[in-house]
């Protein structure tokens, strides 16, 4: 499972509240780290769902230009396995 970039940031946001609530520095020393760790995976879920945000963008866009170009009306198929389906 990737995580979304909102559980990332989420998972942060708590560790730092963890972090600032605190008493003890062991405590607030490994809390602020995972905090760290999560805001990096969040900087790399957020690079990941802009690729696939584009990629869909692009497909949709080639899809379109290949049903106005041959007149073929597409449809989505009703099996979950098949991408696309022609009439």
């Amino acid at each position: 499972m990737v995580p979304s970039s909102a559980l990332c940031r989420a998972q942060e946001t708590l560790h730092r509240h963890r972090a600032a609530d605190t008493r003890l520095e062991n405590v607030r020393i490994v809390e602020t780290t995972a905090a760290m760790a999560w805001g990096r995976e969040a900087e790399a879920a957020e690079r990941r769902e802009r690729r696939q945000k584009k990629a869909t963008g692009i497909v949709a866009d080639a899809i379109d230009d290949i049903a106005n170009a041959d007149g073929i009306e597409l449809m989505l198929s009703e099996n979950p396995d098949r991408a696309m389906a022609t009439l």
